[in-house]
């Protein structure tokens, strides 16, 4: 099932696990945010909002604040010695959507612990060797290469100019 979703006047589409960012919202990370514009949902039987779907919302919980990149605006009008330049950068919530709920519903308080992923089987000759990799057992050192020597006749001192007294001609 999924939802197309208002906020921040942009539409989302999110199903359920789904991340997404959108312009800062005013709760703390692991707060529980309640979405209630919803315009359509999505699954076996489709149903579309005139403009939003009655008793449906969407529940996410954020997860952290971060900002945009750096956009400068750089106004420059020439022959008058006059320059501006003003940098700013948007603030993001990132939000992991957790539930999408019908009929008046809902969301729980806290968000629904997350399914621990099992990791791959991996073949035996991969284990042994990340065992090694860890260890820091080191296989087959290569040999240092030789360095030239250099010695102190190749080296010249500089040659001093004499020194002159007096004034110059």
């Amino acid at each position: 099932m999924f939802a197309v979703i208002k906020a921040g006047g942009k539409q989302y589409r999110v199903a359920a696990e789904d991340v997404i960012r959108i312009d800062r919202v005013k709760s703390e990370p692991g707060d529980i945010v309640e979405f209630g514009e919803v315009l359509l949902l999505g699954g076996d039987t489709p149903q579309i909002g005139a403009p939003t779907v009655s008793g449906a919302m969407v529940a996410g919980e954020v997860l952290q604040h971060t900002r945009g990149d750096k956009v400068i605006a750089f106004k420059k009008r020439r022959r008058k010695n006059s320059r501006r330049k003003r940098g700013s950068r948007h603030e993001f919530s990132m939000i992991r959507i957790t539930e999408i709920l019908t009929g008046g519903a809902k969301p729980s308080k806290t968000a629904p612990p997350r399914p621990k992923r099992e990791p791959r089987p991996k073949a035996e000759g991969q284990i042994e060797g990340q065992a090694e990799a860890r260890s820091g057992a080191k296989s087959e050192a290569k040999p240092a290469k030789a360095k030239a020597k250099t010695t102190a006749k190749t080296k010249k001192p500089a040659a001093k100019k004499p020194a002159t007294k007096g004034k110059k001609k």
